[in-house]
This record gives C-alpha cells, sequence and structure tokens, in this order.
C-alpha cells in the first residue's frame, strides 16, 4: 500500500491562538510530523510506502481557555507519538494490532493530561479530542474521543466515518432531534468525551474497509462544523487530486464561512496494487454504537459533568 498525505492547521479568523494539532507518524521510518512543528510536510511524509508497521494519522482539538487548550492538544499528540515509537522498541506487544496500540497510547494520554490539569493551575479543566486513523497492511482502523471527524472519500462518494462523541449526536440517536437540528442545536459544542477531562477514558474504536484509490479526511469541528460532507467532496473533486490544494482551499473555505474556531485537515490518499479496486462508491464502515458517559467538556472553554 502506498499512502500520499498532507496536512495544514490554521488558527481561523476570530482567535487569538490555535489550540489545534495534528500528528502523521510513519512507524517504520520513523518519521513523524506535527502540527505544533510548525513547518511544511518533511519530504520523506509526502509518499511513501506503508511498511509493516503501519503510519498513523491524528487530529486533536484542545479546549480550555487561555494556552491550556494548546498544552492539552499538543500533549495529546506528542504523547501518543512517544507511546508508540516507545511500544514499537520493545518486544513484549509486537504482534498487537495498531489500532490496539493506538488505544493504549491514548489511554496513557488521558491520564498524562488528566495529572497535568490537576497538578497546574493554569491548565486545571483543559482536555482535548482525539480522532485517529491507523493504517497498516490490513487496512484501516479508526478511534474516536470527542467531535472531531473522520470521513472516506471514494469517487465522487463521502461517507462520515466515526461518530460524534457529542450531546447533539445523542439526542439524534434516540430520536429527540433531527441530524438538520443537531447542526444549529444551542447545545452541539457540548461533548460526551474528552482527553483529561476525567482519569478513565473509553475511546471508541472501529475499522473501515478501503479500496485502492481511498481518500482519508480527519479534520477538527472547526471544518466539520463550517461544512457539510458534500461541501467537502466538491473542493477535494475541485482540487484535482491535489492534497495541498485541496487542505488549503478546505481551510480556505471553512474561513469564508466565518473561521470562527481554529481548523485543522489532514488528507491521505490511499493506492497499490495490494488494495482492491472500487466495485462500488459505497463504502463500509464498521463502528460499534457509542457507550455515553456522564463527562461533558465544551469545545470552547471549559469541562464538567452533568
Amino acid at each position: 500500500m502506498f499512502v500520499e498525505l498532507y496536512a495544514k492547521t490554521n488558527v481561523g479568523r476570530v482567535r487569538a491562538g490555535n489550540e489545534d494539532n495534528f500528528l502523521v507518524l510513519d512507524l517504520t521510518g520513523q518519521g513523524a510530523w506535527t502540527g505544533s512543528d510548525g513547518e511544511d510536510i518533511p519530504e520523506q511524509l509526502g509518499g511513501f510506502e506503508v511498511g509493516p508497521k503501519g503510519v498513523v494519522l491524528v487530529v486533536s482539538d484542545g479546549m480550555g481557555g487561555a494556552l491550556a487548550g494548546d498544552v492539552a492538544s499538543r500533549m495529546a499528540v506528542e504523547t501518543v507519538r512517544e507511546m508508540l515509537l516507545d511500544e514499537d522498541e520493545g518486544e513484549d506487544e509486537e504482534d498487537a494490532p495498531l489500532v490496539e496500540s493506538l488505544r493504549n497510547a491514548t489511554d496513557y494520554a488521558n491520564f498524562a493530561i488528566h495529572r497535568r490539569s490537576q497538578e497546574d493551575p493554569h491548565c486545571s479543566g483543559m482536555g482535548a479530542t482525539l480522532t485517529a486513523a491507523a493504517v497498516d497492511e490490513d487496512g484501516v482502523g479508526l478511534l474516536q474521543v470527542g467531535d472531531s471527524r473522520g470521513y472516506i472519500i471514494r469517487g465522487r462518494s463521502i461517507k462520515l466515518a466515526t461518530k460524534d462523541q457529542s450531546l447533539v449526536q445523542q439526542l439524534v440517536d434516540v430520536g429527540q432531534i433531527s441530524e438538520q437540528e443537531a447542526e444549529t442545536h444551542m447545545f452541539r459544542n457540548v461533548i460526551l468525551q474528552a482527553l483529561g477531562a476525567q482519569p478513565e477514558l473509553q475511546p471508541v474504536t472501529g475499522r473501515v474497509k478501503v479500496c485502492r484509490g481511498d481518500l482519508l479526511l480527519l479534520c477538527s469541528d472547526g471544518l466539520s462544523g463550517k461544512l457539510r460532507g458534500e461541501d467537502m467532496l466538491r473542493i477535494v473533486l475541485e482540487s484535482g487530486g491535489d492534497l495541498k490544494r485541496a487542505c488549503e482551499a478546505l481551510i480556505d473555505e471553512a474561513n469564508e464561512r466565518g473561521g470562527e474556531d481554529n481548523i485543522t485537515v489532514v488528507l491521505a490518499r490511499l493506492t497499490g496494487d495490494d488494495l482492491p479496486p472500487p466495485d462500488s462508491e459505497r463504502i463500509t464502515v464498521e463502528l460499534p454504537a457509542q457507550e455515553p458517559d456522564d463527562t461533558i467538556g465544551h469545545d470552547d472553554d471549559t469541562t464538567e459533568r452533568l
């Protein structure tokens, strides 16, 4: 399998600082790139063969006010990177599926962020979302905490491959509001889980069956809160296969529509003869039902309990 990559984060048009972060991690070549690096993608990570140890992609959106949100999202991506690289050097977990290793790293990131929020008064109440993809020879595993999102684009179709851990999504699931009402609901920024909000975490994992030529799009809600899936699909198609151009165009459109939040996009194209050709544009995602927790977080400033 061959992967082509590009990612970009933007402060938006309203906020003074950027509390989003992303991670691109090639575990085989041990190359890594995060949004906090503040530079363009390293040449070796723009496109490469997916090795036996796989590739991990992460988007994290911080919350907590002042600089605490940036601290939380930066800790999320850096802890996941360090844990996966450290585990890769050991021998005990060699046969563990990559998505399970990612889950373990996410659990530790939650512990580290929660401890920092307890010990440092400047970081009290901070937290972060985390949406991640584990790409290996078996396909793509997904991990979800909060309301950043992952989409799959195949041909001229797009499908949301993750499920928001949010209050409005829970209301949609039980039939109290519609998907359309959820988009403008007064509680649309309230999430049910965040890294660091509580000592225990319940990440949701799943798997998507990918085909040759599929695009994986991860983003913070600075993008998904402004653009519908069909808008993202149109912009990506109009970019003519240029991932950098697509990332920049998506961010530009979110800013044109207000840009009230930070905006982060990670795009990955999967190709190679070992992937099956698409026989249709139907996309299958194996994602278990959300198990809601009683912890909620406002992804603009604070976390609290119901």
